[in-house]
């Protein structure tokens, strides 16, 4: 395949790409793995709360998803495709640490990552006080998230965090929208419990 055909990625689309890997270009793959591991790697991350795991989980992820992308139909998205695939994999981690009595995550896994989403992240270049208390605000919201069960934070993650529609998240889990609107709904009552003093100073 000549050099040219896939030098400027940008313009190019997943559909484009995916039909070149499904041909066995992987270079083209190689692309869409770029365009997509920070996203694929923010969502295992606040699944699993777990820096190291997350980028092994996000990579076994590409893996399967080379291995599947033969049987990939073109009448879905590739991001959606490929969410479902990571959701699976850190689902799968997930239900093993349960299986395996190691309980919920522990500090470890909370504690040095001050700012660790950019949701809660400050932007610009905030005094120093206020920069400290939106990192602490940051852990709060890590720490609380991880609390909640893997059902509730799979939702809270795939909407709150990565920001997607309710019917790519049924589609991803998957479940129904009724389903859908139900964890979010206890989940967030969940997470405005446990940061109650989080939102009255920031009223």
């Amino acid at each position: 395949m000549p050099a040219s055909a896939v030098s400027d990625p940008i313009e190019v689309s997943d559909i484009d790409l995916v039909k070149r890997s499904q041909a066995g270009d992987t270079r083209a793959f190689d692309i869409l793995v770029t365009r997509y591991r920070g996203r694929i790697y923010a969502m295992t991350y606040h699944l699993i709360q777990n820096e190291t795991e997350a980028w092994d989980l996000a990579q076994e992820a590409f893996i399967k998803a080379w291995r599947a992308l033969p049987n990939f139909k073109l009448d879905a998205g590739f991001y959606t495709w490929l969410y479902r695939i990571a959701h699976n994999v850190s689902y799968d981690w997930l239900r093993k640490k349960k299986i395996q009595g190691d309980g919920e995550f522990d500090d470890e896994h909370t504690s040095h990552r001050a700012a660790a989403g950019a949701e809660t992240a400050p932007k610009g270049d905030p005094a120093p006080d206020m920069a400290m208390r939106n990192a602490e605000v940051g852990q709060r919201i890590q720490a609380a998230i991880a609390k909640l069960s893997p059902e509730h934070r799979q939702v809270i993650v795939l909407r709150e965090v990565e920001g997607l529609a309710y019917e790519e998240i049924a589609e991803i889990i998957p479940c129904s929208l009724g389903t859908i609107m139900s964890r979010l709904f206890y989940a967030r009552k969940k997470l405005q419990e446990q940061l109650k003093d989080v939102y009255e100073t920031t009223l």
